[in-house]
């Protein structure tokens, strides 16, 4: 227990044989509830996990249970004692679900333990057991209902990332902003997290995206529902683990599934839930800037192709393309506007 109040920690791990012991040995004493979920790992993995738990838990009678009868995710097999005085959880899933299917595995099986607070740690060993307590005290202090990790603010802090993972986080960090809302939030790929129950219990943990792109997705879910979100500094840490993200597929599906979060969010935040304009300024605004580009295009094909006047065309269609990004950044305004008081930043 960690002031007063219960502490969980999801640990996904897909191909992990190596680290992921040495991560369940290294947690924190305050920790209540490790929850170590095996993603239908390939290696030595889930033989690791149990070994490691067994010693930790020491004398822990295990049961085995079908997917049916413990309220986890579907496809999941859980080796438990049923009580709670049992510090380390195995899981494993029986087909492969991503690094978010784990998460929220994790994530439903913290919420029946009625977890004051869960956090998600790797693991390949990168994330610093050592600094937990910093994603931690936002939420215990109730300044936040969701920590997460920042490697970017500072520049001793990112020196570990190689050129061009910084150059992938920073065009994913604009675009997040942009999709969720919070727009001093940097490093939204940082899976080093913290959540209260009250936030898990909220923001729809079951619909949550399962693929690599589950950090973003999440932002977006806290921020329709009018979460706290606090961004903790951290320097960046790397070892020996190797990456499994297919970057070219990464890219193509988080982008799509920004795109589709962002129009959730305005309809769900600004239309349903509530009414601001700035929903209707960002949708006016882009249909503008596309009939703008669109018409630009006609313009060229009609003035080199056609022999047809240019000016006049090109010029209406740079007053469309001005007009519709004018109503973008007073919709990106308002919404900054709207959102500031939902951010804290956290920056030692």
């Amino acid at each position: 227990m960690y002031r007063e109040h219960t502490i969980g920690v999801v640990v996904p791990a897909y191909n992990e044989e190596g680290f992921v012991g040495d991560v369940i040995e290294t947690m924190p004493e305050y920790v209540d509830r490790v929850y170590v979920i095996d993603d239908c790992s390939t290696d030595g993995t889930w033989d690791e996990i149990q070994r490691v738990a067994a010693r930790v838990n020491e004398d822990a009678t295990t049961v085995h249970y079908d997917e049916d009868s413990v309220p986890t995710a579907e496809g999941a097999t859980v080796v438990t004692d049923g009580g709670f005085d049992r510090r380390v959880v195995p899981i494993q899933h029986e087909t492969n679900r991503g690094v978010g299917g784990a998460i929220k595995t994790g994530y439903q099986r913290a919420l029946s333990d009625e977890i004051d607070v869960t956090a998600v740690m790797g693991g390949d060993g990168q994330m610093d057991p050592g600094i937990l307590h910093t994603f931690l005290d936002p939420i215990v202090e109730d300044r936040a209902d969701y920590a997460k990790g920042n490697r970017l603010l500072y520049r001793e802090y990112r020196s570990g990332m190689s050129k061009w993972r910084f150059f992938g986080n920073s065009i994913l960090t604009f675009l997040t902003k942009i999709s969720s809302g919070y727009w001093k939030t940097m490093d939204p790929q940082n899976g080093y997290t913290a959540i209260s129950r009250y936030a898990l219990e909220n923001v729809g943990i079951s619909g949550m995206y399962e693929y690599y792109g589950y950090c973003n997705d999440l932002l977006v879910k806290l921020n329709a529902k009018g979460m706290r979100v606090a961004d903790v500094a951290m320097p960046a840490v790397y070892g020996d683990e190797e990456s499994s993200i297919e970057y070219s597929t990464y890219i193509r599906r988080v982008s799509w599934m920004l795109l589709r979060n962002f129009l959730w969010r305005l309809k769900v935040k600004y239309l349903v839930l509530d009414f601001h304009p700035l929903a209707l300024f960002y949708f006016f605004g882009a249909g503008t800037v596309l009939l703008g580009v669109l018409g630009g295009f006609w313009s060229l094909y009609a003035g080199f192709m056609l022999g047809a006047s240019l000016f006049v065309r090109a010029s209406l269609s740079l007053m469309l393309f001005t007009m519709g990004s004018m109503f973008l950044m007073f919709a990106m305004l308002f919404d900054m506007q709207v959102n500031e008081s939902k951010e804290v930043q956290i920056r030692d």
